[in-house]
């Protein structure tokens, strides 16, 4: 005889919050954003589609719970040297935890998780700026700008990356075939880096530059108040 706690043998697990957003995701894997549905899920989980509601009550709220659990162990990031170097690995783990996931940036953009994992990452990320001297103000433009471009690179490198085969509004000789060089000689100058497939080295050149700024404002002192 099973104990309370313990599901009879050959029945579904209990339907809980925990395992749904982790089914939830795993099914985000299998077939991304535009096919995950609440009734999907709930065939997935052997339930009925409104038992899902007694956790989430719309969509919104199970994509929200998503976002927050792919944040999992950010804020525990942590790598040694000054404040750049800190706040670069954060930004590396960010987009790190959003790719690991099928959409992972389309699901995170879309919501405004409120919860311990995406607050973690938010209060390392103050942490760091302030403990180096930046102000209140500065240190919070500064979440926002890391934490607006990460996304945004990720959003296009996954859309990149999950592409079909045939999809021709994603085949880069598109632009190769545009960019006439006569027309637009310093555009194709540079159309081997544009259509090229390294998204790391894009996103390191973005933080790069993100950092230099940020270097400068530290070295002027400003907003340290």
């Amino acid at each position: 005889m099973s104990s309370p706690s313990t599901p009879a043998r050959g029945r579904p697990a209990r339907l809980d919050r925990t395992r749904t957003v982790g089914t939830a995701l795993d099914l985000l894997d299998e077939v991304g954003l535009d096919a995950l549905t609440m009734r999907r899920l709930a065939d997935a989980m052997e339930v009925q589609a409104g038992a899902l509601y007694r956790y989430f009550a719309t969509k919104d709220d199970l994509l929200t719970a998503m976002a927050e659990r792919m944040l999992e162990g950010l804020a525990a990031t942590r790598t040694d040297g000054d404040w750049s170097e800190q706040l670069a690995a954060l930004a590396r783990a960010m987009r790190t935890a959003l790719l690991a996931r099928r959409d992972g940036a389309r699901v995170y953009a879309g919501t405004h998780a409120t919860g311990p994992h995406t607050l973690g990452f938010a209060e390392a990320v103050i942490g760091v700026l302030r403990t180096a001297g930046f102000g209140g103000e500065d240190a919070a433009r500064t979440l926002m700008a890391v934490a607006h471009f990460t996304i945004g690179h990720t959003l296009e490198e996954q859309a990149a990356l999950q592409s079909s085969p045939g999809d021709a509004a994603a085949d880069p000789r598109r632009l190769r075939l545009a960019a006439d060089p006569e027309r637009y000689p310093q555009l194709a100058a540079v159309l081997p880096t544009l259509t090229g497939t390294d998204c790391a080295a894009h996103f390191e050149f973005g933080l790069s530059l993100l950092l230099q700024g940020l270097r400068a404002l530290h070295g002027r002192g400003a907003d340290l108040r």
